[in-house]
Parts: structure tokens; sequence; C-alpha cells
């Protein structure tokens, strides 16, 4: 046999053998995969509303709500099951499975009793900023009194996951993000830059480095904000210039085009979040972060959490019934589309689980509802405590009896009252009897007497579920169905009512059936959902289930 021919036979051999070996060990790389998904995307909406995955489905793209709609699994009848629904608790909720009377995130600040100060709900002094030297990064998930289901991912494989936050809030990205995570960014409108805090590191990785240098907050505001389809289309919305909307910083009138041209006084950086671009920055923070990060490349599961928080600014200032709230949803439409596409090409579309909710509803704006002669109105919180406090003075003589309010509940002085003799029972009723003579007060609750609320029980129980002993007020005032706190223009949330407690919940990817369910599912459900889905412990907090049908 000749030489050439030898070689040629030994050539062949080593080729085949490596082929097989690279079979093999793609296989097996397969394999780890083929019970657990490469990325979980937890998408957060800050304020979005369930109806506004219909209102404005016409419109929307085929790559966004509609393909996770369509090709997912959509719970038609999923609520928040406790009050007050705000950004902090809602986003505790949805990544712990848990309530505020467990998790402690009753809202997205509460009086401390014992400091006599107000408490953010992820501020902590013990860190610093890191990326700016502004008190915007002195944050962390210290108040957060459970574990997430993003911590319970990194428990059950040793920490050889990365999970990483991302939002504009700061509470939007720490709170998912959980306490074991590997970052947690948000945006600084001192500087225009993503931020964190020494709680995760000491320094920027480059990535966020050479991103911040991109400027891109500064090019989207240079573009002004016009709609996106001609104006005469957005037939789901009130006319543009409506008094009830507010106004964005340095403008006129509350109406497009928003030229966001700088002026004298007004941080651009700072308005950018009351525009859909907002979004855009988070989105392309988010994309870069996948890229950079090599999320879903590991042999492990990564988990990516990102909160959209400018349509919570854009519903806040102008409304959910107004042209600018339409135009936010349609191109965050397109953000979400493109975060699909970029996982299909980078990590193949059947392998990454996505879920996308909301922290909370939104109330119709009062002067809308009032336009069309419905009830509703705005609660004014100043007139109402001077009304308690002249009430309590002739009760019980002279005194501060009351010490802060906050997420609709009264903190007592309970010095005065030890001093006074009186208990909360009586201050409970001089408080009650005094606000059921407005129009707007549907009952006020001595949350140290429960039982004796008038309540329907379910509302009862969603109370309940918000309060937690050591960081909740003393009695706490619900309003009629439309009225809130707040101010004439513009809108907020933080009832027990339907419009903030029916949000969306779509599950797509990895294992998941295409179908819908009008099961009530409660919020607390997805964490376990998700850790079902592969196979981790839930939070230890946890109270919700696992949701049947969505899993293949």
């Amino acid at each position: 046999m000749s030489k050439k021919i030898i070689f040629f036979l030994l050539l062949t051999f080593v080729t085949i053998s490596l082929s097989a070996q690279k079979k093999k060990a793609t296989a097996s790389f397969e394999t780890v995969f083929s019970d657990k998904p490469k990325l979980v995307v937890g998408i957060v909406v800050d304020q979005m509303r369930y109806d506004f995955l219909y209102r404005y489905s016409e419109k929307y793209s085929s790559g966004g709500f509609k393909r996770l709609m369509n090709e997912g699994f959509n719970c038609r009848n999923n609520h928040y099951d406790y009050a007050p629904t705000v950004t902090a608790a809602g986003h505790a909720a949805i990544f712990t499975g848990s309530i505020p009377a467990i998790d402690g995130i009753i809202g997205n600040e509460w009086f401390n009793q014992k400091t006599g100060k107000s408490v953010y709900c992820v501020e902590d002094t013990s860190v610093r900023t890191v990326g700016s030297d502004s008190k915007a990064g002195l944050m962390s998930p210290k108040n957060l009194l459970v574990s997430t289901i993003t911590d319970q991912l990194r428990i059950a494989n040793n920490f050889q996951s990365k999970t990483i936050g991302i939002a504009l809030k700061d509470r939007g990205s720490i709170l998912p993000a959980g306490h074991t995570a590997n970052g947690a960014y948000w945006f600084d409108s001192k500087n225009g830059s993503f931020i964190t805090s020494t709680f995760y590191m000491n320094d920027l990785p480059q990535w966020v480095k050479d991103f911040n240098a991109l400027k891109m907050p500064q090019k989207y505001m240079a573009e002004g904000w016009k709609t996106l389809l001609p104006i005469e289309q957005y037939t789901e919305s009130t006319a543009d210039n409506q008094l009830y909307e507010s106004k964005l910083p340095g403008e006129k009138t509350p109406t497009f085009p928003h030229e966001l041209a700088a002026q004298s006084g007004v941080n651009l950086l700072e308005v950018i979040r009351t525009t859909p671009f907002g979004n855009t920055l988070t989105k392309d923070f988010a994309l870069a972060a996948i890229k950079n990060e090599n999320l879903g490349k590991s042999p492990k599961t990564d988990f990516l959490t990102v909160s959209f928080s400018s349509t919570d600014y854009v519903g806040h200032s102008f409304g959910p019934n107004s042209i600018e709230s339409e135009d936010t949803y349609l191109r965050l439409d397109k953000d979400i589309a493109e975060i699909l596409t970029t996982l299909d090409n980078t990590l193949g579309k059947d392998n990454y689980l996505v879920f996308l909710s909301a922290d909370h509803g939104v109330a119709d704006v009062p002067g809308f509802w009032q336009s069309q002669k419905l009830p509703s109105g705005v609660f004014n919180t100043s007139d109402s405590m001077k009304e308690i406090k002249s009430a309590l003075k002739i009760a019980f003589g002279e005194g501060e009896f009351i010490r802060a309010t906050d997420n609709s509940q009264i903190y007592l002085n309970e010095n005065i009252m030890r001093e006074k003799k009186i208990s909360y029972a009586q201050i409970h009723e001089v408080v009650r009897q005094t606000l059921l003579k407005r129009e707007d007060v549907a009952d006020v609750i001595d949350l140290h007497n429960l039982a004796n609320s008038t309540l329907p029980e379910y509302q009862l129980n969603y109370v309940k579920n918000g309060l937690n002993p050591r960081r909740s007020g003393d009695i706490m005032i619900v309003l009629n169905p439309s009225w809130f706190e707040g101010r004439v223009q513009g809108t907020t949330h933080g009832s027990l009512y339907r419009y903030d407690t029916h949000v969306p919940l779509l599950f797509y990817g990895w294992k998941v059936k295409t179908g819908e369910t009008t099961i009530r599912t409660n919020i607390s459900d997805i964490a376990p959902t998700v850790a079902d889905f592969l196979n981790i412990l839930e939070p230890n907090g946890s109270i919700g289930n696992v949701i049947s049908g969505v899993k293949k």
C-alpha cells in the first residue's frame, strides 16, 4: 500500500473521528437545554392595563404583542390581589410570587414610625453610586424581605446563572433582579447614563460605559416626538389638546408635535422618561446586555428582567385615552418585536422563555369621565386632612394625632394616644364619621380591626394582603371607584378596583402551549409558574400557584 493511500485513510479516519466528537459535543450541549431554556426574559410594562392588548391591536405589528398573544399563552383574567397597586409593590409581587404583607414592599415609599421619616422602597445609604456623581445610585434591594425567582435560579445552580435587571426606574430594575443579581441598571437623568450601585459592583462594565458614551438619550430627544402614524389614524384616542392633559416641561400645550427642544431650566434627560423614547432607550440597553453579557450562551439558564417605565410616565401625564399613550404603545410594540427577533437570531426561536405582565393598571382621567357624565373626581388630601384634624381636636383636645399619610393610609401618633388614653378604635370612629360625609369616600378602615370593615370580603382581602404590620399605617381610606388622590390633570393608580388590578399576563417560547384561559390567575402565580418551567424551588415568600395549561 502506497504512502499516499495510507495517509489518505489516516486523514479520513481522523476527520470522521473529529466529526463524531463534534456531533457528540453538540448533542451534549443541546441536551443541557432539553429540560431548561437558555434564557428567561421577564418583561414588565409599567401601567399597562389589560385592555391595552386589544384597544390598539389593529395597529400592532405581527411581531410584538400579537406574536406573544397568538403564539403564546394568554391569561386573560389576571389580577393583583392587594392594594395599593403601585410600581414597587407590583414589581416585587411579580418576581417573588408574594404579597406586600409578606415581601414588605407595601408601596413606593412608606412612613417609618421609629425614625419618623419616609422610607423609599429601594433606598440604601450604605452603598454608593456607580456611574455618576449623583445620589441616584444609593439603592439596593435590602428592603425586600424575601427572595425572588431570579434569586432562586441563581441558588439552584450554585450561582452559575447570570441575572440582570434593567429599567429607567431604579425600583423597576432592582426589585425584579433580586438580592443575588450580577447587575441591576437604571437611568440617571443627571448625566443621561445607566448607572448602578456598589451593592452590585464597584465599576461599570466596559460595555455599559461604551453604551453611555453613545449619548443615545440626547439623540432621541433631538428628533422630537411626532406621531408614528398620521395623527388622524389615532381613532382609539380622544382628540389632542384636552384640558385634563398635562404639558411636558417647557411646552405651552399638550399637543403634537412635541418638539422636545432644549430650553432654559428644562432637563431633557428627565423629560425623555415621559416619551416613548425612554422605552426605546431601555430596549437598546437590554439588547446591549444580551450581546455583551452573552446571555443564554452558557450551559446554565440566564435571566434578564426588563421593565418599560415610560408607559407609566406618559400615562400619568396624558391619561390612557390620549394620543400620546396610544403612540407610546404602538412604538413599544415595535421595541418588543425587535427584542424577540434578536432572541430568535441569537438563541433560536424555541430556546428562550418570555413572560410579560404589568405592575398595575390605571384609572381613566376624571376629567374625561366627567365630560361623558360619568361619576369620577379627585380626592383633595389637604382639605380632608384639615377636616380630620379639626374633628380630632374637637373630640380629644389639642395634639398632633397624625404623624404622616402615605399609600392612602394614616399613621397615628401613638405617644399622644397613650398620654391621652385614646384607643385606635376611638380615633378611627372620628375619622370615619368625618370622611364618610364626603361624596368621594367609600369606607375608612381600622387596620387594627379589619373584621369590623363594611367592605365586601374579596376587597377586604386585598387590604389584608397589602398590610404589613411593621410598615403600614393605622387607618386606610378607600375611595369610590374612579376617584383618586392626585391632581386634576393626568391620572394615577393604586386602588383595589379592576382598572388597577386587571393586567396582562402572557407566556411565550420554550415549552409554552399556544392558548388562553379565562380562569382567574393572580400576579403571585407568575413566579411559581416560572419555577415549574425551570424545575427549581419557588421564592421563599411565594403564595401563588402554578398556572395550569401553560406548559407543554
